[in-house]
């Protein structure tokens, strides 16, 4: 554990453990954070995991850590670190196992209070629409070739089958297609378990939620994006599935040998890594894009699902039922890409783990729409609580290499919340406030309870405190769909 006496506090929404802490840490960890939100992890590992961060190879600046932050396999979740590129290394215990987990928001122009009597018939659509829990398996059933397809081409496959508008891709991170996949690094067992589950949520803190724009904080990035006080809004947030989670565990465990190759020490075997420039390494990255690929493709389905469900319960009903994309970006990931570090431009490879990619106005590969207002930045909240719709900024390109927080960040373990919170008890206190909930188990809804949650409103008001985002928009929930 870190002590909070040995954390420099820097302003009322930063601090930062020094580079002077332990002798082999090659860069500083920066906390954004309130003093109340640093005291809330203080019983975990996360802080030591940053810490244990900093000595990579490689390591560009300081780690960071956002506000959302707890204890990761060998790295934070909320943690982001840049290594050269290409002589640094690539850490799959600092991208995640579901890699490319991340969120999509879908934007309406459909009233709340003209569909509040149908919202029970759209709960059970979508429900019915978008397959969720462990394992569970979609209505595609992908060939091995068709698949290498997906791996490849991600959301662009996703608009040859029909799934897909070009506006989907436009508005999505890297048009739903990263360059550098290479389906022959991904192993027989992961493509096995990918092939049946395209187009599902999973299970944990995965969902889809129909949400209420509840207050908009910035008109123009507002009305650029296509929110509207008083409309409906849906969120999707899944991943890879069981495809990327078995792509890291196979990688995980060929680079326990692969540091000990390279004679790399670190202190902490969970975050094993190999250099950029190795085969290994690039075995790993051709590996991962396989996986991020496939996640977009997967959130793409299941938006295709969820307009289907929104036209099969509304079409009549409503003048306009569509869901048009707002944008869809990840959230486990390692991204290379040009960041200016002590007015140099260099190339690095940003690991984000549980932190989003928050890139400021005028930034390449946004959208032309947003180049103006900066990348939207989705944060859900935990189940039944507000989610919030921000905007990166310029300050976020220089102080955390264009990065920000992914949600609430967990407080209470899974196990632990399950021992706590009755989930009938809690599904009761869902619908007496006026959410619809279709959950595939109790146990599933009592780990995801508000209460294993922090405040979503602390940590983004600490981000937008901070400086590396914008307050655009508040959305709450009307119908959650959890495995």
């Amino acid at each position: 554990m870190v002590p909070i006496k040995e954390i420099q506090r820097i302003s009322e929404y930063e601090w930062e453990i020094p580079q002077s802490y332990r002798n082999e840490m090659r860069g500083a960890v920066r906390i954004f954070a309130t003093r109340r939100l640093l005291e809330e992890i203080s019983g975990d590992k996360s802080l030591e995991q940053a810490v244990n961060s900093t000595t990579l190879p490689g390591l560009v600046g300081n780690v960071l850590v956002m506000p959302d932050m707890h204890q990761g396999y060998g790295f934070p979740i909320g943690g982001v670190a840049a290594t050269r590129y290409p002589e640094g290394v690539i850490s799959p215990g600092a991208i995640g196992y579901d890699i490319n987990c991340g969120v999509r928001l879908l934007a309406s122009q459909i009233e709340y209070e003209s569909v509040v009597d149908w919202l029970g018939d759209l709960t059970t659509s979508l429900y019915q629409h978008c397959p969720s829990g462990v394992g569970e398996s979609g209505e595609i059933r992908l060939s091995e070739a068709e698949l290498e397809k997906v791996c490849v081409e991600g959301s662009h496959w996703t608009q040859k089958k029909g799934y897909a508008t070009e506006m989907d891709l436009r508005r999505t991170e890297e048009t739903g297609r990263i360059a550098g996949a290479n389906p022959s690094k991904v192993s027989p067992r992961a493509k096995s378990r990918g092939r049946p589950q395209l187009g599902t949520l999973g299970a944990g803190n995965h969902f889809l939620e129909v949400d209420i724009v509840e207050q908009i904080f910035d008109p123009r990035a507002a009305q650029e994006m296509g929110l509207q006080e008083g409309m409906l809004a849906v969120q999707i947030h899944c991943g890879s599935r069981g495809f990327g989670h078995q792509i890291c565990t196979d990688y995980v465990r060929e680079f326990q040998s692969v540091v000990k190759r390279y004679d790399i020490e670190l202190p902490d075997r969970e975050l094993v890594c190999a250099p950029l420039d190795s085969p290994e390494g690039q075995n790993y990255l051709a590996a991962m894009c396989c996986a991020a690929n496939y996640a977009f493709a997967n959130r793409q389905v299941l938006t295709h699902n969820a307009r289907q469900a929104f036209e099969e319960v509304l079409a009549g009903k409503v003048k306009n039922w569509h869901l048009f994309q707002v944008y869809d970006l990840a959230h486990n990931m390692g991204k290379v890409e040009d960041h200016k570090v002590n007015n140099e431009v260099i190339t690095v490879c940003v690991h984000r783990k549980g932190a989003t990619r928050a890139f400021g106005p005028g930034s390449p590969g946004l959208p032309p729409e947003f180049s103006k207002i900066g990348q939207p930045v989705l944060v859900p909240g935990s189940m039944g609580t507000a989610s919030w719709v921000l905007v990166g900024t310029q300050e976020s390109m220089e102080r955390a290499f264009g990065s920000c927080c992914h949600g609430a960040g967990r407080v209470m373990s899974r196990s632990q919340a399950k021992k706590t919170i009755r989930g009938e008890n809690l599904r009761q206190e869902l619908i007496q406030s006026g959410i619809h909930i279709q959950a595939g188990s109790l146990a599933g809804l009592a780990e995801e309870a508000p209460q294993a949650y922090k405040d979503v409103d602390a940590v983004v008001q600490t981000v937008s405190g901070a400086g590396i985002a914008r307050k655009v928009a508040r959305l709450t929930p009307v119908i959650v769909i959890k495995g």
